[in-house]
């Protein structure tokens, strides 16, 4: 991921990458080759000492991240830190804390609200063409987790869990749907494919390859996420879905299409006319950014990201995604893999009072 930023610095203009950090040589390298210019070290507290940047991004293995921002959020200089912020509720708390007392800007890095088509999904809804919400669900069947370095990915130790390391993104497009964040978590999960052969320095490999997680909110609006980790064949491996109490919004990726639908209206009762096969004003259209130079391995989202990080910079603008938006999403995911161990419904304030 951390190669995947340089990529995307590289080609948006106002912007070059200055100094890279990385304490495992090959990644270095690989780094290096992108970005020849840049100095290289083994230690992140000697690149934000080196005087060479105004800006971090922080895209180490997750439990890293409480250790690298301590120091990172010590500095004047702004702040990019990838998904999940953290990986315990004591470790989002100090992070917190560190950061409110600095003045410079720190971002969150959740790209999926940046892909074009969950994006104007996402708006639509805002914009009030669904009406009330009520039901927002996504569905990820996709493959199984890639290698990464010394294998960390393979452990809910150093993840924080699948519904942590992968899910938080979906976690915090559901809450900006819904406009809160969710009060219980109800969830069903399990290793039932991948990795179950895998042993690194006698540890079985334990992440969680598929599960059903319910989200419910106070103002009545409940969330869902159907995870399969197993499901590569599928066409469209990620749909969101948003349902009002007017209409329908969804968006499908790979196929960057959108779709959106309106109920039928009968006198002052809403509901589909009597042998209606879709709601009134269905639509349907691709979603694409052609301002992006860079898609990626995100439909341009990491592009997009970005761009606005660059800009809130230079124009001395907040963050549109903040550290509070990492919290939620972790939390949740947190709740839910709790929930999964322990058979029961769990309250957010269980983690978070």
């Amino acid at each position: 991921m951390g190669r995947e930023h340089i990529e995307n610095i590289k080609v948006m203009g106002g912007a070059v990458v200055s100094a890279i950090s990385d304490p495992h040589k090959p990644s270095q390298e690989a780094a290096l080759a992108m970005a020849p210019g840049a100095k290289v070290f083994s230690d992140h507290r000697a690149l934000i000492d080196s005087g060479l940047v105004d800006a971090i991004i922080v895209a180490t293995p997750n439990d890293t991240h409480a250790a690298v921002l301590k120091d990172c959020l010590a500095s004047d200089i702004a702040v990019f830190v990838e998904k999940p912020l953290a990986t315990t509720v004591e470790d989002l708390k100090s992070i917190l804390a560190w950061d409110e007392k600095r003045s410079a800007m720190t971002w969150m890095g959740l790209e999926y609200r940046f892909m074009p088509p969950v994006a104007e999904a996402i708006a639509r809804a805002k914009e009030g063409e669904a009406g009330k919400i009520h039901q927002v669900t996504i569905r990820e069947h996709r493959e199984p987790f890639y290698p990464k370095v010394d294998n960390w990915n393979r452990f809910a130790e150093r993840t924080g869990g699948t519904l942590v390391e992968k899910c938080c993104h979906y976690f915090n497009l559901m809450d900006l749907v819904v406009g809160e964040q969710p009060v219980r978590i109800f969830a069903s999960g399990g290793q039932s494919v991948n990795h179950l052969d895998e042993k690194y320095d006698g540890k079985q490999a334990d992440m969680l390859d598929n599960a059903y997680v319910v989200l419910e909110y106070a103002n009545g609006a409940r969330g869902m996420l159907d995870l399969c980790m197993f499901g590569e064949g599928s066409f469209d491996k990620e749909i969101l879905t948003i349902v009002g109490d007017e209409g329908k919004i969804e968006s499908f990726l790979p196929s960057q299409v959108v779709r959106a639908s309106r109920r039928e209206t009968i006198g002052k009762l809403s509901g589909w006319k009597q042998g209606a096969s879709r709601g009134s004003g269905s639509e349907q259209k691709i979603v694409h950014n052609y301002d992006v130079k860079y898609m990626g391995h995100h439909y341009g989202a990491s592009y997009i990201e970005h761009t606005k990080f660059r800009d809130a910079i230079l124009n001395s603008t907040p963050a549109e995604v903040t550290l509070k938006d990492g919290v939620t999403s972790v939390v949740t995911g947190l709740a839910a893999h709790k929930s999964i161990k322990e058979g029961r419904v769990v309250e957010i304030k269980e983690l978070w009072g």
